[in-house]
């Protein structure tokens, strides 16, 4: 037993030394400064990888064996980020905020500014966020969609509300718009500054089939999945989810009262859907559309000058430093050839949330006004 002591001791202290040191991270400081950390003694090289940056950036290693990078001051705003180290991505483990997706899972920090912003939690009159889920028979898989509904909400309202289908990006599930992009919360707040109307808000799951997740990122490089993708969801959201959300709340099912837009792949579904149904929808919006395919006379079969003049708003937005930029120029630029007049938006910014909350903001106070 006598000999063990020494070999416990030993054991113990090495075990002691091993364990990481108290850690904040994200560490964020009134001037809009961020710390980042991580303890990984073992470790050779550590980058961040920061939502909007153009690469990761490396982290500088300490005797304690935690890297730490500070950046900003930052913009106030929520950002996405992740750790690297030795070639391997993960979450901060010293974060609970996570920003949840099918791909690409991420922590959140919420850098505040001296004057709250419109996805800031305010103290005004909240909506409230509906789940459902149902079978599809289109895709054929078990699927969600999200409804919000707004401040003093009456299900039993005789004037009907104006609704809005919101469509999410690829990898992102239905969740999307309420968990990253903080709809329901900038809703809230534009409702209380009288900025738009209250309306019923619909976030259906965007896909039309699982290949496109199956596949990861790789399902672009395959035209059929892409094709029967935008094909299946627009199918199933005129037959199976606009047809569930009319029967369970009092949506308006007049055109001048039904928008839709979405971002990046939904960007694409939004344009898809509404330039070939304006007989349904009065708004369409697109986000950073992505993947939209360039054969747009075989895509838009129908549309021209005349059946465009029918809508209230036709608003394409994409950020100058978008990798999808030229795409969204290409398409806007065969818009003008048929004579189809639309809003054209281009904005400082990638392809991130921070710029489709903004254009989130700015798209909204166009509906449903009288014309």
């Amino acid at each position: 037993m006598k000999r063990l002591l020494p070999l416990l001791v030993f054991i113990s202290l090495v075990a002691f030394a091993q364990q990481p040191p108290a850690i904040i991270s994200p560490d964020v400081q009134p001037d809009g400064k961020v710390t980042f950390r991580l303890f990984d003694p073992g470790a050779k090289d550590v980058k961040l990888q920061f939502e909007g940056a153009p690469q990761p950036a490396p982290m500088t290693r300490e005797d304690s064996g935690v890297w730490s990078l500070t950046l900003g001051p930052l913009d106030p705003d929520i950002y996405g980020y992740m750790f690297i180290a030795d070639g391997v991505k993960f979450i901060d483990p010293n974060n609970p905020t996570i920003k949840p997706n099918l791909l690409d899972p991420q922590s959140m920090v919420h850098v505040s500014g001296a004057t709250p912003q419109l996805w800031d939690v305010a103290e005004v009159p909240h909506g409230v966020v509906h789940h459902h889920f149902f079978k599809s028979k289109v895709v054929g898989d078990q699927r969600d969609f999200y409804v919000y509904t707004p401040p003093g909400f009456d299900p039993k309202a005789k004037k009907k509300y104006p609704v809005f289908y919101l469509l999410h990006g690829f990898s992102d599930s239905a969740d999307g718009w309420t968990a990253v992009g903080m709809a329901n919360v900038i809703l809230d707040n534009l409702i209380a500054q009288g900025k738009i109307k209250p309306m019923i808000v619909v976030m259906p799951l965007g896909y039309g089939t699982p290949e496109m997740i199956k596949l990861k990122q790789a399902s672009w490089d395959h035209p059929d999945v892409k094709q029967l993708n935008f094909d299946n969801f627009r199918k199933s959201l005129l037959t199976e989810v606009i047809p569930q959300v009319e029967s369970a709340y009092p949506v308006s099912t007049k055109r001048e009262d039904r928008a839709i837009a979405g971002l990046s792949m939904g960007g694409s579904e939004s344009l898809l859907t509404g330039l070939n149904n304006i007989d349904q929808f009065a708004y369409v919006g697109a986000f950073s559309a992505g993947g939209l395919p360039d054969a747009y006379a075989a895509q838009f079969p129908s549309l021209d000058s005349k059946q465009a003049s029918q809508l209230r708003a036709l608003w394409i937005a994409c950020g100058y430093s978008d990798h999808l930029v030229d795409d969204n120029r290409k398409f806007k630029t065969w818009l003008k050839s048929k004579d189809i007049t639309f809003t054209d938006i281009e904005t400082p910014g990638a392809h991130t949330w921070m710029v489709w909350r903004r254009n989130l903001i700015a798209f909204t106070p166009l509906l449903f006004n009288s014309k």
